[in-house]
C-alpha cells in the first residue's frame, strides 16, 4: 500500500503522530487508493510556522514574477490533465470527462491569475489640500488557511490557492480526506513550477484538523469551501479571531421552464445541471420549477431521458453518472427521497440505490426524480447533494419567481424562455449571485464572479477579479509636498 505525505517547507514529510488513513474509490471498496496522512496540531504548527516565514521574501517579490511562477503551474497542469483527471476520478467518482474538466478550471484559473499580477491596480485621487497626493494600493495578507470540499478536488483549490498566491500571500491547504491524492498532485505541481519553500504547504488529514488551521493564531485569513453547517462554525472563530474570512456553502438551486421554453433544450440542461456529478456540486439543479402548461410534458419527457443515464465506473467512457462519495450520502439521498414522497411529492423514477453486477461495489444511487413538491416538502427546501430532483408546478412567471426565491439559499439560478423580456425580469427579481439564461445552474467560468447571497456565503466572490478582494487588503498614503502642517478638513474650509 503506497503510503503519501504532507509537503511542509518545501520537504515532503511524514505526519508527526505517524497516523494514517485510507482513501477507498467509491465505485469499487475494493480499491483502497493509499494511505495519508492523519495530521494534527504538531503538523499545522510545522506548516504555519514556514508559511509565516516564507511570507517575508514572497510577499516582497515583483507580482509579475510571482505570475511568471503560476503561469509555469498552469502549463504544467496541462501536461498532465489526463493523469490528474484519472487520479481524481478514481478517488471522487465523476468520469473522466468532467474531470478534465475540473482541470481545465485550473489551467483556466492559473493563466488568468498569472496575468493579474500585472493588473493589481491601486486608485489615485485629488487631494482637498494643495501640494498633497492621495493614493491606495493593495497589499498581501499574509498566512491564508484554505479548506476545500472533495467535489471539485483541483478546481476550486485552484480558485483560491493561485489567486492567492498571485497576491503574495503564503498558503497552507487542507484538501478533504476523501480527496487528498489530488491535493498531493497540485502540490507536485507547484514545487516543479519553483514556488519557494515555505510558500505552499500542504496537509492532509480528516476534518479535526480543519479546526487547527482556522484558530491558528498566525494564520491571517480563512478561504472555505463545503457545508453550511461547517462554514458557520468556521465564521464564529474567525469572527472572534477578527480573522477575514471567505465562506462558500449549500445551494438549492432552481431551473425556471416557462411555456414558451425551447422543451427539448430545457430537459439537456436539467439533466446536466440535476446528474452531472452525480448531484454533487454547490450550484447542481436540485430544483425545476416548471410552468403550468407544459408541466406533464416536461415530466414526461426528462423522466425517459433520466432513466436511460448510464451508471458506473467513472473511467470507463460509457458510463454519464458516477458513485456518490460514500455510504453516508447514499444513506442521504434515500433518507430525502422518502422525505419527498412522505411530504406529498410523487416519485417519477429512480429513489434507491444500484446495485446490479459491478456497481454492487461502490456507492451508486439511482438519478431520481420526485413531481408535484410543493414549498412545504423539506426536498424542496433542503440540500440534498446528490442525484435527486425535485419538480414543482408554477402557476405563471410571477408564481415561478416566487417558487425560486422561497429557498435560504442563493448560489445559482437559471431560466429557459424565449422571452426576452421576461428574461431580464427574471435577471432583476431572481435572489441568487449567478443566473443563466437558456442553460442550466451549472457552468462557472473562471474569469468571472462567483459566489451567492443569503445562507450560500458570506459575500465574498471567488474567481475573476473580485477573488483579489479576498486575498488583499488596501492600504491608503497620503504624501504632503506643501512643505507645512495642513490639517485636513479643518485648515482647507
Amino acid at each position: 500500500m503506497q503510503k503519501f505525505k504532507n509537503y511542509i517547507n518545501g520537504e515532503w514529510v511524514e505526519p508527526i503522530s505517524g497516523k494514517y488513513f485510507p482513501n477507498i474509490s467509491p465505485a469499487n471498496n475494493e480499491d483502497i487508493i493509499g494511505d495519508f496522512p492523519d495530521s494534527g496540531q504538531q503538523d499545522v504548527d510545522a506548516a504555519v510556522r514556514a508559511a509565516k516565514e516564507a511570507f517575508k521574501s514572497w510577499s516582497r517579490m515583483p507580482a509579475p514574477k510571482r505570475g511568471d511562477i503560476i503561469k509555469k503551474a498552469g502549463d504544467i497542469f496541462v501536461r498532465r490533465k489526463a493523469e490528474l483527471a484519472k487520479i481524481m476520478t478514481r478517488e471522487m467518482g465523476k468520469p473522466t470527462f468532467e474531470t478534465e474538466g475540473d482541470v481545465q478550471e485550473a489551467i483556466d484559473t492559473a493563466f488568468y491569475s498569472a496575468s493579474e499580477t500585472r493588473r493589481l491596480f491601486g486608485f489615485t485621487a485629488p487631494s482637498e489640500m494643495e501640494n498633497k497626493m492621495n493614493l491606495s494600493f493593495r497589499t498581501p495578507i499574509g498566512v491564508c488557511g484554505i479548506i476545500t470540499a472533495w467535489n471539485f478536488p483541483v478546481a476550486v483549490p485552484s480558485w483560491k490557492i493561485l489567486p492567492g498566491l498571485a497576491a503574495g500571500n503564503t498558503i497552507v491547504y487542507k484538501p478533504s480526506k476523501e480527496s487528498p491524492y489530488s491535493g498531493v498532485i497540485f502540490a507536485e505541481i507547484l514545487e516543479e513550477a519553483g514556488v519557494p519553500k515555505g510558500v505552499f504547504n500542504l496537509l492532509l488529514g480528516k476534518g479535526a484538523m480543519g479546526n487547527f488551521i482556522v484558530e491558528h493564531p498566525d494564520v491571517n485569513l480563512i478561504g472555505f469551501t463545503g457545508s453550511t453547517d461547517i462554514g458557520t462554525k468556521i465564521g464564529e472563530i474567525c469572527g472572534r479571531m477578527n480573522k477575514k474570512v471567505s465562506l462558500e456553502m449549500g445551494g438549492k438551486n432552481a431551473q425556471i421552464v416557462l411555456d414558451d421554453a425551447n422543451l427539448e433544450l430545457a430537459v439537456e440542461g436539467a439533466l446536466w445541471g440535476a446528474f452531472g456529478t452525480t448531484g454533487q456540486r454547490c450550484t447542481a439543479t436540485s430544483r425545476v420549477i416548471v410552468e403550468k402548461g407544459i408541466y406533464d410534458k416536461f415530466i414526461e419527457v426528462i423522466a425517459d431521458r433520466a432513466r436511460k443515464l448510464r451508471l458506473g465506473d467513472g473511467s470507463k467512457p460509457e458510463t454519464e453518472v458516477g458513485p456518490v462519495i460514500h455510504a453516508q450520502s447514499l444513506r442521504n439521498c434515500q433518507n430525502y427521497t422518502n422525505i419527498g414522497i412522505e411530504d406529498g411529492g410523487r416519485l417519477i423514477c429512480g429513489g434507491e440505490p444500484a446495485t446490479d453486477g459491478d456497481l454492487s461495489k461502490g456507492t451508486f444511487f439511482k438519478p431520481t426524480i420526485i413531481a408535484d413538491v410543493t414549498t412545504s416538502n423539506r426536498l424542496f427546501n433542503e440540500e440534498v447533494f446528490g442525484p435527486v430532483l425535485s419538480i414543482t408546478k408554477a402557476e405563471d412567471f410571477e408564481d415561478a419567481i416566487r417558487l425560486q426565491n422561497h429557498c435560504e439559499y442563493g448560489l445559482s439560478s437559471s431560466i429557459f424562455t424565449r422571452d426576452v423580456n421576461k428574461a431580464f425580469l427574471a435577471i432583476r427579481e431572481i435572489e441568487a449571485g449567478i443566473t443563466y439564461i437558456n442553460a442550466p445552474t451549472i457552468g462557472a467560468e473562471a474569469h468571472m464572479p462567483f459566489g451567492g447571497v443569503k445562507g450560500t456565503g458570506n459575500g465574498h466572490r471567488e474567481g475573476g477579479w473580485t477573488v483579489f478582494d479576498i486575498f488583499t487588503e488596501w492600504k491608503t498614503v497620503y504624501v504632503d509636498y506643501s512643505d507645512r502642517l495642513q490639517r485636513a478638513q479643518i485648515d482647507n474650509y
